[in-house]
């Protein structure tokens, strides 16, 4: 198969968008762009297209796929009802990098909710992804366009190095801008239940609908507890090198990793280091990648799956990385380093 490029780097192209659409309502396969990573789409209400995600991915069949919508009236064809608590969540944060899970209705195949009787639904923030969801029929089933288990893709050429020749287009509409996936809100128990954080953090899903808790797998990462998102069970976002998360005073963390990335050289071993703006100069081995400054969030979670590929490219042997404890998007950047780094930490 050859890969077609549709290049939206200037925004939306109207016919592009059509010819993207033509693929989606043929049973074909479309990466696109979105506020968060770009999606690898197919229709969400054909069960052989949810199937082909599942088989381009190599990914796990009950791992639940994501329902893009680009209209609020689409929710009730494929959701039974949305509770008052969800409707201001989405009032305050739709289009934006939140999904919310629902009672699915049977117009939603099996094969998109990996075989549940919920479905996981988010409105994207992004004018290519929202043309192309509409130029598709309304629905689209989106999960990360990347191989299983590696770094998410932030950029169309990432997906074009795991996609090549096995989906049909991928629209390349330049660098995300949060690089972090949606948070998760489920909607299907009493008290709503964060079961991935992202951008958007418990606080501020609090100021709008009162009491929400956190998924106990999130909170405890040793918790005997299965995680109530059947994907989170699976090892994500993993570099080839292993990736270690160095946590403590931020002097101690950076004498550390730079006496690990020593020791590392005098083995002939090549160690990869993550670090901020703000803690280059403090570091004299190893080599550097800037993830970006602690003042700046964003810029970290931004940086965070496209420096894991650098590193794969320059065949390091180990990867060391700071913590990032940042206000608002702390908990998201750290749950996805956990996991690239298979809950591997040192403590100073």
């Amino acid at each position: 198969m050859k890969t077609v490029i549709e290049d939206m780097r200037q925004g939306l192209q109207e016919e592009g968008i059509k010819r993207a659409g033509e693929v989606i309502k043929r049973g074909g396969l479309v990466a696109f762009p979105t506020e968060t990573v770009y999606g690898l789409g197919a229709n969400a209400l054909d069960p052989e297209a949810s199937e082909k995600i599942y088989s381009a991915k190599g990914r796990p069949s009950d791992n639940p796929l994501i329902v893009h919508i680009a209209d609020w009236e689409k929710l009730n064809f494929i959701v039974r009802d949305v509770p008052e608590a969800a409707r201001r969540l989405g009032e305050a944060f739709w289009p934006g990098p939140l999904t919310m899970i629902f009672r699915r209705k049977e117009t939603v195949p099996l094969t998109t909710t990996g075989g549940l009787d919920t479905v996981a639904v988010r409105m994207p923030d992004h004018p290519v992804a929202l043309g192309l969801i509409r130029a598709g029929g309304g629905y689209i089933a989106a999960p990360s366009a990347n191989t299983s288990g590696r770094p998410s893709p932030t950029k169309a050429s990432h997906v074009l190095e795991d996609m090549d020749g096995i989906i049909d287009m991928i629209i390349d509409g330049g660098d995300v801008g949060i690089g972090l996936e949606s948070t998760i809100v489920d909607f299907t128990e009493e008290m709503p239940v964060i079961l991935r954080p992202g951008y958007i953090n418990q606080n501020m899903i609090q100021e709008v609908i009162g009491e929400v808790r956190m998924d106990q797998a999130l909170i405890d990462e040793h918790s005997s507890v299965r995680p109530k998102a059947p994907g989170m069970k699976y090892r994500h976002y993993a570099p080839k090198a292993q990736l270690y998360i160095v946590e403590g005073a931020e002097e101690e963390v950076r004498q550390k990793i730079d006496a690990l990335a020593e020791q590392e050289e005098r083995r002939g071993r090549r160690a990869g280091v993550i670090v901020t703006e703000e803690s280059v100069p403090f570091y004299h081995h190893g080599i550097l990648k800037v993830i970006g400054s602690r003042g700046d969030e964003l810029s970290i979670s931004r940086h965070l799956f496209g420096i894991l590929r650098e590193f794969d490219e320059m065949d390091v042997q180990v990867i060391y990385s700071e913590a990032f404890h940042t206000p608002q998007m702390g908990q998201a950047i750290m749950n996805r380093l956990l996991k690239a780094a298979g809950h591997q930490i040192i403590k100073t």
